[in-house]
């Protein structure tokens, strides 16, 4: 299969969708890799580590998508390159249709395959092609959360784990899953006094038990989050449901009830986010404020780390790539339930039921396209 892995151009994205290594991987088995000119700059992989590891190097976005039988991406395409994409190309990469009229609807246009990451899920409900980005963007939020809570941005002054006889800064994640705990982990290793809510007990038994002793669990529910942004200088929004959009848990009013300087970093402004006043922000230009509380909604969180975060990324997504090139994207999605989860718009059609209810459109059955 001839696969074509272009430059990210999103705001401040300096990930890149495939390491040298996974290319090596790919072309030792047969096929052929194509990476634009000076697309793994930004993660420290340069043109002659590419082309060492057997790919070839095109100088344009537009050569790479014109040769590609598949593209390998990070983040979902956006409007420059609609026009470059051809039906019945396969696109795999995060797509979070759910929160992307626009998208969805061109996609839709273009006839593409698109194999979403975020929704290729394991029998036990993980989302093997989302967790190493959500262990990226759920350390990323303390670590921005902790930065905005300084006086110089606008925060309430606190530092997250105190000193001897000042107590730590509070924080509060919404949200058990992988986001949310390595948000906690993160917090707790700092110092800070951390409380943790879900809406599932069994996960709560779970956190409470490999939790350190600054971590404490709670019951998520609307009276117990009210009263919970109240008192807690840093709030972190963790909160998913694949594929669709995510519930707004912090509501507008609950900003009033805040304490000025109050920090709140929306995890899940991919997938639409999980406060109300969330809108999606870009590295270059973060935050904004609203009653006084500070909003971090970078949709690109990881993108900050992309050394880090293309390795990990690369880490999972290579061994599906490889089975969709060795056996067609048809051949793969038959033979396994995980990747077939992950087809979200293919030939004209949407086939994922999150992205169908978003914008009440027309679902057709997957098996009727395999």
């Amino acid at each position: 299969m001839i696969i074509g892995v272009p430059k990210e151009i999103k705001n401040n994205e300096n990930r890149i969708a495939l390491t040298p290594a996974g290319a090596a991987e790919l072309v030792k088995r047969g096929h052929e890799v194509y990476v634009q000119k000076n697309g793994g700059n930004g993660s420290g992989f340069h043109n002659e580590d590419y082309v060492a590891a057997g790919a070839k190097i095109l100088p344009t976005i537009e050569d790479v998508y014109a040769i590609a039988e598949m593209i390998i991406k990070v983040k979902e395409p956006i409007e420059p390159e609609y026009k470059l994409i051809k039906e019945g190309q396969i696109l795999y990469t995060y797509f979070h249709f759910a929160s992307g009229e626009a998208l969805t609807h061109a996609m839709i246009e273009n006839k593409s395959v698109c194999l979403a990451y975020e929704t290729v899920e394991l029998a036990d409900r993980s989302l093997p092609l989302l967790i190493p980005m959500s262990e990226v963007a759920g350390r990323m939020s303390i670590q921005e959360g902790a930065k905005y809570l300084e006086k110089t941005y606008g925060g309430y002054g606190v530092l997250l784990g105190g000193v001897p006889g000042v107590p730590p800064a509070k924080v509060l994640v919404l949200g058990g899953g992988i986001v949310g705990t390595e948000a906690a982990k993160m917090a707790a290793g700092l110092g800070a006094d951390v409380t943790i809510m879900d809406i599932s007990l069994p996960r709560l038994r779970y956190l409470d038990d490999i939790m350190p002793a600054n971590v404490k669990t709670m019951m998520s529910n609307d009276y117990n989050i009210r009263e919970m942004v109240q008192t807690h200088d840093l709030i972190i929004g963790a909160v998913l449901i694949p594929g669709a959009k995510a519930p707004h848990l912090v509501t507008r009013d609950m900003l009033k009830t805040m304490r000025p300087g109050t920090v709140m970093v929306d995890v899940a402004v991919d997938q639409g986010g999980c406060f109300e006043t969330t809108k999606a922000t870009t590295h270059t230009d973060p935050t904004f404020v609203i009653d006084d509380v500070i909003q971090y909604c970078v949709a690109n969180m990881p993108g900050a780390v992309p050394r880090t975060s293309t390795i990990a990324l690369t880490n999972a997504t290579l061994p599906y790539a490889i089975q969709i090139a060795e056996k067609g994207w048809k051949q793969a999605c038959v033979d396994s339930e995980p990747l077939r989860k992950g087809l979200n718009v293919v030939g004209g059609k949407v086939v994922y039921k999150g992205v169908a209810d978003a914008f009440g459109l027309p679902l057709e059955k997957v098996e009727s396209i395999l």
